[in-house]
């Protein structure tokens, strides 16, 4: 499922390069990614204008996928992931007081969305911890801490200026507008530190998806492997909000949909990062060439993640005869 997936990923890839305004056949497309161009203008508009947005969108949703993932094995609960638990409200919080304070470069507001995301990771475990850190009791405390940074995010926008204002609100709706080389370099640098720290931690995680007494009887120490969990998918989470805005959704999604394809019984992160990039890579081609009117990709993924959402609460209910 995994190669089909990736099967998946190089179709979406393809088609974002050569559908557009200048129609590209998939065959210059591949010959212009290897380096034989047919056409000069092909060149340039493949890798100079849309090569970086799908590679920023294929980064992004993976990332999301992975935190998403990472934050359900966590919390053990099917609604765990960064945007609902307030991690994704503490980066938007941070990067939004960098746009409107310094004007913020690229890595100034990727500085800032880490910071918030991290802040925010701490005062929710620290406020959830209680002889250890219960997965309701996280997703209760990380809701209430991502209504107030909402609150936060809204106070800021009505004391800003009105260009400041409008040019903040337009990248919270979450886009992959005018990304460029740059964005895939500091996606691509932050997520290749991550996922060596994941992949340390997989074995970890495996332990205490079993439960604590299980995880310390077999050589795990929970508390820690929970801690480096959080930190890992809580920057996972920040980067991908400083490159593209909160887009939402993804990060609850793409875990379940990984699991179901595979069967898999874990956090299944590789195949939940996979599935995030199809997702937000289908999801753009959508956002731009298929609607009417091109929109920001973040309001294609709020109308198919509230549907799945809505689905997965009835499902749940159904299960918990609630």
């Amino acid at each position: 499922m995994c190669g089909l997936l990736v099967a998946v990923l190089i179709a979406v890839f393809v088609t974002s390069l050569a559908v557009g305004d200048f129609t590209i056949s998939p065959g210059d497309v591949i010959r212009t990614l290897f380096g034989n161009p047919t056409d000069p203008l092909a060149d340039f508009i493949v890798n100079g204008r849309r090569l970086p947005r799908v590679l920023v969108a294929f980064l992004v949703g993976g990332a999301l996928g992975a935190s998403g993932a990472v934050f359900q094995s966590l919390s053990r609960n099917p609604l765990g992931s960064p945007d609902v638990i307030g991690f994704t409200s503490g980066a938007s919080a941070g990067a939004v007081f960098v746009i409107l304070v310094t004007g913020g470069s690229m890595l100034q507001v990727a500085g800032g969305a880490v910071a918030g995301g991290l802040a925010t990771a701490v005062a929710v475990y620290l406020l959830a911890y209680k002889r250890g850190v219960q997965g309701f009791r996280l997703i209760l405390v990380g809701i209430a801490a991502g209504a107030m940074l909402t609150s936060a995010v809204h106070y800021m926008l009505m004391r800003a200026e009105l260009i400041q204002a409008a040019s903040a609100q337009v990248w919270l709706t979450g886009s992959l507008n005018t990304r460029a080389w740059d964005h895939v370099v500091a996606v691509g640098i932050g997520v290749a530190v991550v996922v060596p720290l994941l992949a340390v931690l997989s074995r970890p995680m495996r332990l205490i998806e079993m439960g604590d007494d299980a995880a310390t009887g077999l050589g795990g120490n929970a508390e820690r492997t929970r801690l480096g969990m959080l930190i890992a998918a809580t920057v996972l989470a920040a980067i991908a909000v400083a490159a593209a805005g909160p887009i939402a959704f993804i990060a609850l999604s793409a875990p379940h949909l990984a699991r179901r394809l595979t069967g898999a019984s874990g956090a299944a992160v590789g195949a939940a990062a996979l599935m995030g990039a199809v997702l937000l890579g289908a999801s753009d081609l959508v956002a731009q060439w298929v609607l009417p009117t091109p929109l920001p990709v973040g309001v294609v993924t709020v109308c198919i993640g509230g549907l799945y959402l809505v689905w997965l609460l009835a499902r749940e209910g159904r299960r918990n005869h609630v």
